[in-house]
């Protein structure tokens, strides 16, 4: 598995991110999607990332600029098809380890406390994450759990 940043051109990654836009308003209702589109992740305080194995697309991930200190993971996706391969693991171990290249002391994320998000809460906890107030421009919503790792 390789780890590349990425344009957001390919139309792999682009579908990957329908995809990802798509099940957030199905398991959450619209004001609680907080997922970027292509656009929202050209933004040039964000940085994106996929994982490939060959030609095959097996993630994605980015991380978004909240000040000198601070970052936010985004964008966290793997197919529906292609679960349980790693690659989710992985692309938050890269943005984990830019973060901390970076200097960031924090490193946050926000998403959805729905069942639905279960397998993704798992994960971040895995890391260290643990649940945390609204940071950024987020409000208290009771379908987000934001989480964050002191690093």
């Amino acid at each position: 598995m390789r780890i590349e940043p990425d344009d957001l051109s390919h139309p792999a990654v682009q579908a990957l991110l329908e995809e990802h836009l798509r099940n957030m308003y199905e398991v959450s209702p619209p004001e609680s999607v907080h997922a970027l589109d292509l656009e929202g992740l050209r933004r040039p305080e964000i940085s994106f990332w996929t994982a490939w194995d060959g030609d095959l697309l097996l993630g994605c991930g980015a991380l978004k600029v909240l000040d000198a200190r601070h970052g936010e993971v985004k964008s966290m996706r793997t197919p529906d098809a292609l679960r349980r391969r790693g690659a989710g693991r992985a692309i938050l171990a890269h943005i984990v380890a830019t973060a901390r290249e970076r200097g960031y002391t924090r490193l946050s994320l926000e998403t959805g406390s729905m069942e639905a998000f279960a397998p993704a809460c798992r994960l971040y906890e895995s890391f260290g994450f643990r649940p945390c107030a609204p940071f950024g421009d987020y409000q208290e919503d009771p379908n987000s759990l934001f989480m964050t790792l002191a690093l």
